[in-house]
Parts: structure tokens; C-alpha cells; sequence
């Protein structure tokens, strides 16, 4: 555990950015980046500007970590969204948004995103009272999203539900804590995303 957290500390690092990896300790005074914000290893200070490729494909990798895809997963979201009307990067950024373990991690009921994607794949987590245990599953407008009977009274997941309260709860969710479950009452939009991501630098990467 130490050595995951070592890793994706490092990962932070060299983006120069939060990506949220590690749940909640990246909201505190503990998070490294806050003790240390420059690129790992000896030389990290007098690393050169990334330019370029280097910069569209590093913006790719953040958005992958961000959100846990998988390099022929994310390509195919990056398909659909082209395909789809609107603007190809906001609706990328939607796409990965509406996974549901990504709404489970920002509903609460998990600390981090691969926390949260552990959850559905052991079949923790219900939509419109059904068992749902995949991860990359799209939530819909209407749906709500809430936890097994069984799981309701699990250590991690009360505590998870009780730090959201810190980081809050993005607007197009909505959580009733008391009962352990959320509802989608609109699509995400651009501004619901409040990390620093470029998504014109991947547009740009693709479109090579």
C-alpha cells in the first residue's frame, strides 16, 4: 500500500497537478504535492517545457489516470464523442463523468475512483435497484444510484459518505446521505469538471 502511494504521488508530481488518486488524502495538508510540487528525481526543478505532441499526449495520460480508463477505452469514448453533436472535448469530458464509478466517487460512497470501481465490480452498487457491476456503465438522467442492503453498514463507506460533506457534491447529483442514495437530475455540463484539463489538447492529438 505504501508503494501504491509513493507511485501515484509521484504521477501528481509530474503532471504538476492534484489528479484526486488517492480520495481523501488529496484534500489534505498530507497530499505531497502540497509539500512538494515539482517533477520527482534529482533533476525535477530543470526538466525543460513540454511543447507540442509531448503536451497533447501528457493532457491524454492526465485525463486517463483521472479516471482510471484504459488507453482502447478511452479512444472509443473519444469516438463517441466526436460522432455525437456538440463540442468533441466537453463531450469526452461528459462521457467519463457519467462512468459509475465515477458517480459513485463523487456521490461519496467511495474515497477514490479505483475504491469506487472495486465497489460495482464486486457488486456493491444498484441502479434503479438493480445490481449493475460494470464500472463503465453510462448513468442516464433519472437513474438512481444507492448501495447493497448488505454494504450500507461498511466502515469504508460510512466514512467515505461522512468526508463528502468536505468536498461536496457536484450539481448535477443528487445525495441523500441519511439514505445512501443519489440521483442524477440532469446531464453533466463543462463546468461541473473543476479539474485543470485541456481537452483541446486532446482533440488536437487525435485529429492528427
Amino acid at each position: 500500500m505504501a508503494r501504491y502511494h509513493a507511485s501515484v504521488c509521484r504521477l501528481c508530481r509530474r503532471e504538476g497537478m492534484k489528479l484526486f488518486l488517492k480520495g481523501d488524502r488529496c484534500f489534505k495538508e498530507k497530499c505531497a504535492i502540497e509539500k512538494r510540487n515539482t517533477p520527482p528525481g534529482q533533476h525535477g526543478r530543470r526538466r525543460g517545457k513540454i511543447q507540442g505532441y509531448g503536451l497533447q499526449l501528457r493532457e491524454k495520460q492526465k485525463v486517463k489516470r483521472i479516471y482510471g480508463v484504459l488507453e482502447t477505452q478511452f479512444r472509443n469514448y473519444f469516438a463517441r464523442a466526436d460522432r455525437a453533436k456538440g463540442v468533441t472535448g466537453e463531450n469526452l469530458l461528459c462521457m467519463l463523468e457519467k462512468r459509475l464509478d465515477n458517480v459513485i466517487f463523487r456521490l461519496g460512497f467511495a474515497s477514490s475512483r479505483p475504491q469506487a470501481r472495486q465497489w460495482v465490480s464486486h457488486g456493491h452498487v444498484l441502479v434503479n435497484g438493480h445490481r449493475v457491476d460494470v464500472a463503465n456503465y453510462q448513468v442516464k438522467v433519472g437513474d438512481e444510484i444507492g448501495v447493497a442492503a448488505h454494504t450500507a453498514k461498511n466502515p469504508f463507506l460510512q466514512a467515505s459518505v461522512e468526508s463528502v460533506k468536505g468536498r461536496g457534491v457536484p450539481e448535477w447529483l443528487e445525495l441523500d446521505s441519511e439514505n445512501l442514495k443519489g440521483r442524477v437530475v440532469r446531464e453533466p455540463q463543462r463546468g461541473d469538471v473543476t479539474y485543470p484539463i485541456e481537452e483541446q489538447l486532446i482533440v488536437e492529438l487525435y485529429s492528427k
